[in-house]
């Protein structure tokens, strides 16, 4: 078994404010403590409901239940707490008498989502699992899902009268069967259970599609993953995920080389300036050169984003690479806060010719003279009314992610990830209890001051992270001041109760230029253009000075930062990414990342 670098702090040993923290509570408040949509996602498995479409309602509560219990670890509410208790002991109640939770009758079964909406099933309630706060119900969720475990290997596999895996879908060349691999993983650590590892072992050795072997592509290192046999990009980076469990039990090294080489590549070929992939539908396909062109269709999805982040997460607790976290932060910031629905708008979407109910996840971002809001993607409907969407569930599991990255713990002392503003209270290397308290004004502003408090002197090491966007920060302790440049700044020392670090991140306008268009980045932050917000089309052409001379304004509600580019002519209104197109109901409410700069 390979041991993490790093490990989460304990449930709420993180209490920040700003932005991180109040997307929490906005995804709390419009969706994981809604009851209504918790039974709706129990009442799919009581019924043969996918069976009609052969659709994926299957995999909503699961996905949802490892977002919200993400959420709790970070947040620690009671409230949400027992919501999720109850959507377990719901689901716990509808297991069928053969130990299946499916939403496909047995006529059906193992075809079109079924493998996968399953697999969210083992997913959502390890996750609930790792939370529960109830011995007699974990004992319950591990002998329900086991059973449910032992229906699929009894019937799934080579051996006589089995069905192949790479014949359960008729979507993907079965990739999205294949990414059961993940929780059968987890479920093998939390069970002992060899058949579980063994299912695990016999999706390697297939590579995960019916096209060809991905884990064997990664590894070769000549095709992009837009390249493979299949390039539908969540599902991919989802069984990459459990290639990397994999790994981390067996340890066998050409497991992480696979991940790492197939992470790099999509960085390298597929990551947009905010942070996503896919500029035609849900797929890779060369999104670094695509992402300047328009585009009638969606792009740039939700499931994406969150799945990518997932993926860089498990990497960075287990190796340690600073390069995880920054790519997380660019897509937090950008592609995942830009997708939430703020001003909780009606006519997120129009299906069948019918305005939708406002949820809070938008499943698309565009990125050149487009809006947000005008498809749902993963749309099903329910036959008691109502429907849900993929992005709308996956959502939260992005919110709860990024504060739980904030501050991790090693064996060494404390990483600091992130400049968040807030108050960690949590342990040292000895066991004695610490306490940080940050302040600061990052994303939009310079300085970051941290303060450490303790009941005695210990020495341990306090890393903090220097964002690849700053060329040069200065770090000051006590009355030494140094230069420091990208990467993890170590600080070791004998720590004392009333100790400060303070960090300057020099911020700057940074212009990008890609295919005759130009964009605009702050720090972290990817600006765009608005039309509703500056009242001219986000298409239109522009003359910047020549160094990109600008002035600050004073943000308006829901912004982060409001940027005026001085140009020739009428200057240009910049706001943070994030901020833009909130208003999906309106047409005109397009915006822009990729700009006509000239």
């Amino acid at each position: 078994m390979i041991n993490n670098k790093f490990e989460y702090l304990g449930v709420a040993e993180a209490k920040y404010v700003g932005a991180p923290h109040e997307y929490v509570l906005i995804t709390e408040k419009h969706q994981l403590l809604d009851k209504k949509t918790w039974d709706k996602f129990v009442e799919v498995f009581t019924e043969d409901s996918d069976d009609h479409d052969v659709g994926w309602r299957c995999e909503y509560w699961g996905k949802m239940m490892r977002g919200a219990c993400l959420t709790y670890r970070y947040h620690g509410s009671d409230e949400l707490y027992s919501m999720l208790e109850y959507a377990v002991r719901e689901l716990l109640k509808v297991q069928r008498e053969d130990g299946r939770f499916s939403t496909y009758s047995e006529t059906m079964q193992f075809n079109g989502w079924d493998l996968w909406g399953r697999k969210y099933v083992l997913t959502g309630m390890m996750h609930f699992i790792d939370i529960c706060k109830d011995e007699e119900l974990k004992a319950d969720i591990l002998k329900a899902i086991s059973r449910h475990a032992d229906y699929i290997v009894e019937r799934i596999g080579s051996g006589k009268g089995q069905k192949s895996i790479l014949e359960t879908s008729n979507h993907w060349l079965c990739l999205n069967s294949c990414t059961i691999l993940e929780p059968f993983i987890d479920l093998y650590k939390r069970t002992g259970k060899k058949s579980y590892l063994d299912f695990a072992e016999y999706i390697i050795k297939l590579g995960g599609c019916s096209g060809g072997n991905l884990i064997d592509l990664a590894i070769l290192d000549e095709l992009a993953p837009y390249e493979y046999p299949v390039n539908k990009a969540y599902e991919m980076m989802s069984f990459f995920e459990g290639v990397l469990a994999y790994y981390e039990i067996t340890g066998e090294e050409k497991y992480l080389d696979a991940v790492v080489k197939f992470v790099e590549k999509i960085n390298e070929t597929d990551v947009t300036l905010i942070g996503c992939s896919g500029c035609t539908h849900e797929l890779f396909d060369h999104s670094i050169v695509k992402q300047t062109e328009y585009s009638d269709v969606q792009m740039q999805e939700t499931c994406v984003t969150v799945t990518w982040m997932r993926v860089l997460t498990r990497l960075h607790l287990l190796t340690g690479n600073v390069k995880y976290i920054d790519r997380i932060e660019r897509s937090a910031y950008n592609a995942l806060y830009g997708s939430i629905n703020t001003k909780n708008e009606k006519g997120f979407s129009i299906e069948d010719g019918e305005f939708l109910d406002p949820v809070i996840f938008d499943s698309y971002s565009p990125l050149y003279n487009n809006r947000r809001g005008f498809v749902t993607g993963g749309f099903k409907r329910f036959r008691t009314g109502g429907f849900y969407g993929c992005c709308a569930c996956i959502g939260s599991a992005g919110t709860g992610i990024f504060p739980l990255i904030g501050v991790l713990r090693s064996d060494e002392g404390l990483v600091i990830n992130e400049a968040f503003e807030g108050v960690v209270t949590t342990k040292t290397p000895l066991g004695n209890p610490i306490t940080l308290n940050s302040v600061t004004d990052y994303p939009v502003g310079e300085k970051y001051a941290l303060a450490v408090f303790l009941d005695k002197n210990e020495f341990f090491e306090i890393k903090i992270r220097i964002p690849d966007w700053c060329d040069e920060a200065t770090v000051t302790v006590g009355d030494e001041i140094k230069r420091v440049s990208p990467g993890y700044h170590s600080i070791k020392r004998e720590w004392s109760d009333g100790d400060t670090v303070e960090i300057l991140f020099p911020l700057y306008l940074k212009s990008h230029h890609l295919n005759s268009k130009t964009a605009y980045t702050y720090g972290p932050l990817v600006l765009a253009r608005d039309e509703m917000k500056e009242g001219k089309k986000t298409d239109s052409e522009f003359f910047p000075t020549e160094h990109n001379a600008y002035r600050m304004a004073a943000p308006k509600e829901g912004e982060m930062l409001r940027i005026m580019l001085e140009c020739e002519g009428d200057d240009v209104l910049l706001t943070d990414y994030a901020s833009t197109g909130k208003y999906w109901t309106d047409k005109n409410a397009k915006v822009s990342v990729w700009l006509n700069a000239k």
